[in-house]
């Protein structure tokens, strides 16, 4: 890195920090989520960024969109699956659906589309609980992916038996064709994985730092994602309490012994946590604070005695919600709001914890220049007094107007000055 680069560096992660510890830094933070925004600013579809697995186009995307705009975070190949094509096809799973898939099911242009689903079916519980290990092989792994179906054919008396009829099960065309698979699905995230961060590690050294650390998740979004759907898992909470708490805390235990694990490692560096089910409305406020926050409002402690910053991206409404959130340490945690009253989550965290967000992505979608003046300026008046603010959209950029996004940097660093 160059002292130049190097200078940028350090003031912009002085800046971030200075936020995250509830200070006035020079200017408010500005680091909005990305997503897809850099590759339609450099001209590409979302699909040839999938399928080049080269990653030359996710590199062009991400330098060009630093250059053009100057964000205090870096950016890299991020969330969007950019040049895992290939790999997904050999993985197929029945739960997402990509651009440039087989079949062009849904549009090139689109962020990837997730399928939700129960794995785990109303008599299976008896199963879940006393056989995990064979109810995931047999059940949940083929309702998965294609790829993993020949699994519903293996029982625990082939592991028993011996060498031999292990062999057999084994020896099957469609396991040896998905065991072929997975070493392909190996060898490709291999050199997936030196691209990529041979990627981060240019644009570090370009001067934009680099805080991601690691990810953590809620029990219950756990439970409500992965096994058994958001209906399903909220019905539960009436139908079946015994078996959702089981369940939470058997994961809450398990998310605290891997953030543990990690104490020393990435000191400073964020922990992301997308709360995906704890919005507005989803639970009473007795059933989010008994199913959701006691386990979040623990885990939060735990990633900031390892020494990392929780980075709690919130999902969906989220006014009911700030007295829970304002009971962590102050000036350790790094909350995102997607939709919430910012002058109330202000007033009520202001004084605890560092907040962004709450900026309406869809005007830079729809709206105008002066629109998106505007509301910044608005924005920055509510919750840049008194530090303990980064300007964040409420959402990852699309399909932005590029001079819709032009006009929210220049606001922003011209008007969040301190």
């Amino acid at each position: 890195m160059t002292l130049e680069n190097k200078k940028k560096h350090d003031l912009k992660l002085k800046r971030i920090n200075d936020a995250i510890a509830l200070k006035e830094p020079d200017m408010v933070p500005m680091t909005p989520p990305t997503e897809l925004f850099p590759i339609f600013n450099a001209g590409y579809t979302v699909a040839e960024v999938i399928y080049d697995t080269s990653l030359s186009k996710m590199r062009h995307a991400a330098i060009k969109y630093l250059k053009d705009f100057d964000p205090d975070q870096g950016t890299g190949v991020g969330m969007v699956f950019a040049g895992e094509g290939p790999a997904l096809e050999m993985s197929a799973p029945k739960n997402m659906r990509w651009a440039g898939m087989p079949g062009d099911i849904i549009d090139k242009n689109s962020l990837q589309q997730f399928i939700e689903f129960p794995l785990l079916l109303d008599d299976e519980f008896d199963e879940f609980f006393s056989d995990r290990t064979g109810w995931i092989l047999r059940k949940a792994l083929p309702r998965s992916a294609e790829l993993l179906e020949p699994f519903s054919a293996f029982y625990p008396d082939a592991v028993v038996s011996g060498a031999r009829q292990m062999a057999a099960v084994f020896s099957t065309p469609k396991f040896k064709e998905m065991i072929k698979k997975f070493w392909a699905i190996d060898e490709f995230y291999k050199s997936y994985q030196e691209k990529s961060a041979e990627i981060a590690r240019e644009i570090e050294e370009m001067g934009y730092p680099n805080l991601m650390g690691g990810m953590a998740g809620v029990p219950f979004d756990s439970y409500s994602d992965f096994y058994r759907g958001t209906i399903l898992s909220l019905t539960d909470l009436y139908d079946r309490p015994e078996y959702v708490e089981r369940y939470i805390e058997e994961a809450f235990e398990q998310q605290i012994e891997m953030i543990r694990a990690t104490k020393g490692i990435g000191e400073g560096k964020f922990v992301f946590m997308a709360l995906h089910k704890g919005m507005d409305g989803f639970m009473s406020d007795e059933y989010y604070r008994k199913y959701y926050w006691r386990h979040l409002q623990q885990i939060i402690l735990e990633i900031i005695d390892s020494g990392k910053v929780p980075y709690i991206y919130t999902e969906g409404r989220y006014n009911s919600r700030l007295d829970c959130l304002s009971e962590v340490p102050p000036g350790k945690v790094f909350y995102h709001f997607e939709t919430v009253d910012m002058a109330e989550a202000k007033k009520k965290l202001g004084n605890i914890a560092c907040i962004s967000g709450g900026f309406p992505t869809s005007l830079l979608d729809w709206g105008t220049p002066e629109q998106v003046r505007d509301e910044a300026k608005r924005l920055l008046d509510i919750c840049a007094p008194g530090g303990g603010f980064i300007f964040e959209t409420s959402c990852g950029l699309g399909n932005c107007k590029r001079e819709n996004v032009e006009a929210l940097f220049d606001t922003v660093r011209t008007y969040g000055k301190y």
